[in-house]
């Protein structure tokens, strides 16, 4: 059965787009912990970051350099962090949280409310800055 970040590569799920290639999809988190939270996916469907091939794991995590110096330049947080937790959903993934302000909760359970217009925004802000 295909998990809910598959159905959105695919298309059968809507979700706030940012950048993809051919091997990968950022879109926005859509519990986001601060606005801009940005989740990285591979598309092919794996479990567990670490059952990834030496190849695929170092191209997701280069991708996902390349979003959050996007994030960097579109939203200005002191710095994007990131997690990598995988429990949530069993197909790998890391969360790159704009990190706005010292003592800022850094978790996936510290929510913040981000309205559709502003993920809107958000998406294109972002997807505006990165460069693949």
């Amino acid at each position: 059965m295909s998990t809910i970040f598959t159905k959105i590569i695919e298309g059968d799920i809507p979700a706030h787009k940012v950048v993809e290639n051919d091997d990968h999809l950022a879109f926005l988190d859509i519990n986001p912990s601060a606005e801009g939270h940005t989740l990285v996916v591979p598309k092919k469907e794996i479990d567990y970051i670490f059952d990834l091939s030496d190849e695929l794991l170092t191209s997701t995590m280069l991708f996902a350099k390349k979003v959050a110096a996007g994030i960097d330049k579109a939203l200005d947080p002191i710095r994007t962090g990131i997690i990598v937790e995988g429990m949530e959903v069993p197909h790998a993934h890391v969360h790159l949280i704009p990190i706005y302000k010292k003592g800022q909760p850094f978790s996936l359970g510290a929510n913040v409310e981000v309205g559709e217009e502003r993920m809107k925004e958000l998406a294109k802000l972002i997807s505006d800055e990165v460069q693949l």
